[in-house]
């Protein structure tokens, strides 16, 4: 449920609508917009008398949100949300480039690959410090040092970070470091880990389930923004099918369908998505084409060497040339890079 004040309420009045709902005993999300405010109404009441609201003076309009995903949904909050990433927007006219290789490997590896993709326009450094791996005999990251390197790599460059949390007992240690938080795909609905991301306040870089459906997805990323954290940033990487000539199958019916059910933004894994270097060109101009507000992309120096995903790595010159041809289909839908 959310109750839309008029244009032109004043603070007083917001608050004496929040206070009636809270004793009521619900959960109240305030989103204040350019014109009016809306106040998300959230509890699991059979009988609600919410709906009397509509005949108070500052009160528009009180809506039922029919749709199992609430403070997700485009109706909680009317226009679409723009996240800050220490000064890099999510969900702004500007495409945000997140790039880097799956894996910290060694201090001058994320140090060497951060000064390149920083070179080919990255906005935001990418590296595994914890790895959850499908095999427990495979690379499981550098973690603590990893992040020290990320760190460094940061002071170097400028770039922002974004790694991967694993368990919630290393919360404090990726608050410490990074500038945003990766729930990965495998954890996509692991709600623990979701309310100790949501609790941290810090932005969310939230991967959709190799299985989970858009609806899944979205009462999954419901658990973060209940928990008090609006910095969401919604992220398709593909999901399992029948096809084996790709690692998974990018879903880019579910980026236009993100975009119309939510207000969270909405990037792109191209990477992940196909697990084929040579696919990653094109899936990324796809994604601009259907609407994502950014892209992450694996880059390697040397990707025959790295300790993960090298198959599916772009090298620095050809994650320059996938920029390059990206922005033109950006510039045709009203974006840039």
């Amino acid at each position: 449920m959310i109750i839309v004040m008029k244009a032109g309420s004043t603070e007083e009045q917001i608050q004496e609508v929040v206070s009636l709902v809270r004793k009521l005993g619900y959960q109240v999300h305030l989103s204040t917009g350019v014109e009016r405010t809306i106040i998300g109404v959230i509890g699991h009441k059979d009988k609600s008398p919410i709906q009397s609201f509509a005949s108070l003076e500052a009160v528009e309009s009180v809506i039922p949100i029919l749709k199992p995903f609430k403070l997700s949904s485009f109706e909680m909050k009317g226009e679409r949300s723009l996240i800050d990433v220490d000064g890099v927007t999510f969900g702004g006219e500007q495409i945000a480039l997140i790039a880097g290789p799956c894996s910290v490997e060694s201090r001058d590896q994320i140090v060497r690959i951060a000064h390149q993709v920083k070179q080919a326009g990255a906005h935001i450094l990418r590296g595994g410090a914890y790895k959850p791996r499908t095999s427990p005999y495979s690379f499981q990251g550098l973690e603590e040092e990893g992040l020290k390197f990320l760190r460094e790599a940061k002071e170097e460059t400028g770039l922002r970070i974004v790694t991967e949390i694993v368990a919630i007992g290393d919360m404090d240690l990726l608050v410490e470091y990074a500038d945003m938080i990766q729930i990965g795909a495998r954890n996509c609905q692991n709600f623990a880990l979701l309310k100790a991301v949501g609790q941290s306040k810090k932005p969310v870089l939230f991967k959709r389930g190799m299985s989970t459906t858009v609806k899944e997805f979205l009462q999954a990323a419901d658990y973060i923004l209940s928990e008090g954290n609006p910095n969401v940033i919604l992220c398709e990487r593909g999901i399992r099918t029948f096809e084996d000539s790709t690692r998974n199958t990018l879903d880019l019916s579910a980026v236009a369908l993100l975009r119309n059910w939510s207000h969270l933004p909405v990037v792109v894994d191209p990477s992940h998505a196909t697990g084929v270097r040579e696919l990653v060109m094109p899936m990324a101009r796809a994604a601009m084409a259907a609407g994502a507000d950014g892209l992450i992309i694996e880059v390697h120096d040397r990707p025959e060497e790295a300790y993960s995903d090298g198959p599916q790595s772009l090298r620095p010159d050809e994650f320059k040339e996938c920029l390059r041809e990206v922005s033109g289909i950006a510039a045709a839908v009203g974006r840039r890079l």
